[in-house]
């Protein structure tokens, strides 16, 4: 099977290269910074956007946070089912 994205160069614009699950920590960055995240389970989102900014937001079952995000907070986060869309 051919790889469309080998050799290529991330663009925000592109689809995400990866879907990656999250464990919400307070003190650690995630692995790849998100451009995106999927909630499965609704609830609170605390995260810091790439910008540096801490946000906490509702949201409902099934939702997509359009957003750059580096961290995902466990302190204020009660949603469930947190996966990153990375390009990286």
């Amino acid at each position: 099977m051919t790889n469309p994205f080998k050799g290529r160069e991330s663009a925000l614009s592109d689809p995400s290269r990866d879907l990656a699950p999250v464990v919400p920590n307070d003190a650690q960055n995630l692995p790849s910074t998100a451009v995106a995240l999927y909630v499965e389970t609704g609830g609170r989102v605390a995260f810091v956007t790439v910008v540096g900014q801490q946000r906490l937001v509702s949201v409902g079952n099934f939702s997509i946070l359009p957003v750059g995000v580096t961290r995902v907070l466990s302190t204020g986060t009660t949603a469930a089912g947190i996966h990153a869309f990375t390009v990286s």
